[in-house]
């Protein structure tokens, strides 16, 4: 069998190609491919930004016309570059395990003292949607102590907006999608090397940081690859199904539904996110609407709904306690990653200058204000949310987590626990008993609790996705009492008594 694919003809647009064809020979052998290239009306016109150009799928239209014409057998697009409008001729019969979803904010180091100097970041893009979502968050989350954030419009491929990066005098930053610079880094064949090789050059000069969903949903579909094949080709349709991955269709459908419904397109101020967690399902909403409304959503579908009691069942309590540093503390050798569990983990006389991760924006938050830079977070839904960062930093992280004594060391791989300061709870354990469901903040906060009242382990148990969830899951399966139907992960506090009460 002998098949057809298109795509644009940037080295990005190759190499999305390129992975779907090995997809495909992977799981079937005695395919041949013939690849076609070409650039789209996107790639012409290179001065309007995406958003003023009248036409509709700039970047996609002059290949649907080549399905339409028998010119080829199927198309790989960048699936955000696709009108949410549905074709009746197509379908999109496919796509592949996503890519990193998130947006990537990138500062030239050499202007960090003229950026904090005029409290002003001149940033390259030419997205609504980065404009409205991210302006205040830069103010607060950047350790420059900014007033003012200016954007200016930007186009070309990646290679080419970074370069105008670094050859502007004026020009700051850049914010781009991460997925693109992650399947750039990662290409193998030669034809990719020298590009690959200049972006390398270029990312030595730049800092960055992963910017948070909760904070900027990305653009519908973002980091995902769409398959685009005539409806009526359902041989097409049966042969990619072998590839396809069902999680990052459905998220990213969701994702084009709900812009959709505020009208679509690129000019739209809105970001929507969708994550599929095992316990449940996160949609991420933000922006303004045509129409003027403010999109501000953050919300977890359970796979397996909670169960739902009167208030007065309810058991949650936050944890205050005194806090000291300790006076020594050793952060292993050949660390080059730190997990920041809260800001006052950060010893005051460390001095850091490799990667930075923290555990919410709060806390991101705080070290920025103190002059720190931060990479990104895992956004308050715990340390088992990745950084990938290993690709961009071009190497593979050892990381260190810096928490209190008695804090737990964290599942994941390759991270070591480094106390940095006590704890000691001012909490007292009062009225635990007799209540039916408890959220809980921290692990340390549920083993007091337990070891003061055990007969609340046999009752229903929530925190978030985080550590304290492994740490009373650990518990209750250690003494067994562990019952899956009786522990529930939440996004916070907030949102359990929002699910659960009646």
């Amino acid at each position: 069998m002998r098949l057809r694919i298109s795509a644009r003809k940037s080295d990005l647009a190759r190499l999305q190609a390129y992975m779907v064809g090995d997809a495909l020979k992977e799981k079937n052998p005695q395919i041949e491919i013939d690849y076609r290239f070409r650039e789209s009306l996107g790639d012409k016109n290179l001065t309007d930004p995406l958003w003023k150009i009248p036409e509709k799928g700039v970047f996609t239209e002059d290949f649907f016309g080549e399905l339409l014409r028998d010119e080829t057998d199927l198309v790989v697009h960048s699936w955000k570059d696709l009108p949410t409008e549905h074709k009746s001729e197509t379908v999109i019969a496919a796509t592949l395990p996503r890519a990193d979803q998130r947006d990537l904010l990138l500062v030239k180091k050499s202007h960090f003292d003229k950026i904090k100097g005029s409290k002003t970041l001149k940033v390259f893009s030419s997205s609504p949607r980065r404009e409205y979502n991210l302006t205040g968050f830069f103010k607060e989350h950047l350790p420059f102590g900014l007033q003012d954030v200016k954007f200016e419009s930007v186009r070309g491929n990646m290679l080419t907006r970074v370069r105008k990066l670094i050859e502007s005098p004026e020009t700051d930053g850049l914010i781009v999608a991460k997925a693109a610079f992650d399947r750039l880094f990662s290409a193998t064949l030669p034809e990719f090397l020298e590009g690959q090789q200049q972006l390398r050059q270029y990312f030595n000069e730049l800092n960055w940081v992963v910017l948070p969903l909760s904070v900027n949903p990305n653009a519908a579909a973002q980091g995902a690859l769409a398959v685009e094949v005539l409806r009526s080709r359902q041989d097409l349709q049966d042969l990619l199904q072998s590839i396809h991955h069902a999680d990052t269709f459905h998220c990213s459908q969701k994702e084009r539904d709900v812009l959709s419904s505020f009208g679509g397109g690129c000019h739209q101020k809105i970001g929507v996110a969708v994550l599929a967690r095992p316990y449940g399902q996160i949609t991420l909403l933000k922006g303004l609407t045509d129409a003027g409304q403010v999109l501000d959503k953050r919300e977890l579908k359970l796979n397996n709904p909670a169960p739902q009691f009167a208030a007065q069942d309810l058991w949650s309590s936050e944890v205050t306690a005194e806090r000291e540093a300790l006076k020594s503390y050793q952060i292993p050798a050949g660390t080059n990653g730190l997990f920041v569990a809260r800001s006052e983990a950060w010893p005051a006389d460390l001095k850091w200058s490799d990667f930075v991760w923290t555990a919410g924006l709060k806390t991101w938050k705080n070290l920025s204000q103190k002059g720190i830079w931060v990479h990104g977070c895992a956004e308050s839904l715990g340390e088992q949310e990745e950084a990938r960062m290993d690709i961009l930093a071009g190497k593979k992280l050892a990381w260190a987590k810096l928490s209190h004594e008695d804090g737990y060391a964290s599942d994941q791989e390759n991270m070591t626990l480094v106390p940095t300061y006590t704890l000691k709870a001012q909490q007292e354990y009062q009225n635990l008993s007799g209540k039916k469901f408890y959220f809980w903040s921290s692990g340390s906060q549920f083993l007091k609790a337990a070891e003061q009242e055990p007969g609340i382990l046999s009752q229903h148990h929530a925190s978030g996705p985080g550590n304290t969830h492994q740490v009373i899951r650990s518990y209750l399966q250690e003494n067994k009492k562990y019952d899956p139907s009786r522990l529930h992960v939440f996004l916070d506090q907030e949102d359990w008594r929002k699910q659960c009460t009646k």
